[in-house]
Protein backbone atom coordinates (compact mmCIF):
# COMPACT_ATOMS: atom_id res chain seq x y z
CA UNK A 1 0.00 0.00 0.00
CA UNK A 2 0.92 3.51 -0.92
CA UNK A 3 0.94 5.93 2.30
CA UNK A 4 0.38 9.79 1.83
CA UNK A 5 2.53 11.85 4.52
CA UNK A 6 1.91 15.11 3.14
CA UNK A 7 0.91 16.20 6.78
CA UNK A 8 3.82 14.82 8.25
CA UNK A 9 5.70 17.23 5.20
CA UNK A 10 3.41 20.33 5.08
CA UNK A 11 4.38 20.18 9.58
CA UNK A 12 8.01 20.62 8.78
CA UNK A 13 7.35 23.00 6.53
CA UNK A 14 5.04 25.32 8.46
CA UNK A 15 3.20 25.03 5.82
CA UNK A 16 -1.02 25.03 6.56
CA UNK A 17 -3.14 22.79 3.65
CA UNK A 18 -4.69 26.23 2.90
CA UNK A 19 -1.98 28.01 1.63
CA UNK A 20 -0.35 25.12 -0.41
CA UNK A 21 -3.96 24.73 -2.11
CA UNK A 22 -3.88 28.40 -3.30
CA UNK A 23 -0.06 28.15 -4.25
CA UNK A 24 -0.66 25.01 -6.66
CA UNK A 25 -4.29 25.56 -7.49
CA UNK A 26 -5.62 22.58 -6.30
CA UNK A 27 -8.78 22.68 -3.96
CA UNK A 28 -8.51 22.35 -0.25
CA UNK A 29 -10.76 19.44 -0.44
CA UNK A 30 -9.01 17.80 -2.95
CA UNK A 31 -5.89 18.36 -0.93
CA UNK A 32 -7.05 17.42 2.12
CA UNK A 33 -8.54 13.60 0.42
CA UNK A 34 -4.94 13.35 -0.31
CA UNK A 35 -3.90 14.06 2.92
CA UNK A 36 -6.13 11.84 4.67
CA UNK A 37 -5.28 9.24 1.88
CA UNK A 38 -8.89 9.03 0.73
CA UNK A 39 -7.59 8.67 -3.04
CA UNK A 40 -6.65 6.47 -5.25
CA UNK A 41 -4.53 8.04 -7.10
CA UNK A 42 -2.65 11.38 -8.36
CA UNK A 43 -1.79 13.22 -11.06
CA UNK A 44 2.27 13.95 -11.81
CA UNK A 45 1.24 17.75 -12.67
CA UNK A 46 -0.51 17.52 -8.88
CA UNK A 47 2.74 15.64 -7.30
CA UNK A 48 5.12 17.82 -9.63
CA UNK A 49 3.43 20.90 -8.04
CA UNK A 50 3.14 20.20 -4.35
CA UNK A 51 7.24 19.33 -4.19
CA UNK A 52 7.86 22.60 -5.91
CA UNK A 53 5.71 24.29 -3.45
CA UNK A 54 7.26 22.33 -0.67
CA UNK A 55 10.58 21.89 -1.82
CA UNK A 56 10.66 17.87 -1.73
CA UNK A 57 11.00 14.97 -3.35
CA UNK A 58 7.98 12.69 -4.38
CA UNK A 59 9.65 9.98 -1.88
CA UNK A 60 8.88 12.09 1.20
CA UNK A 61 5.45 12.76 0.20
CA UNK A 62 5.13 9.10 -0.86
CA UNK A 63 5.86 5.97 1.02
CA UNK A 64 5.36 1.86 0.42
CA UNK A 65 4.48 0.02 2.93
CA UNK A 66 3.74 -3.53 1.84
CA UNK A 67 0.11 -5.18 2.59
CA UNK A 68 -0.18 -7.54 5.05
CA UNK A 69 -1.67 -11.17 3.96
CA UNK A 70 -5.00 -11.53 4.40
CA UNK A 71 -4.89 -14.34 6.85
CA UNK A 72 -2.95 -12.33 9.39
CA UNK A 73 -6.04 -9.55 9.26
Amino acid sequence: MIIVRLDRVLADRKMPLGKLADEIGVSIVNLSNLKTGKVKAVRFSTLDAICRALDCQPGDILEYAPDEPEDEI
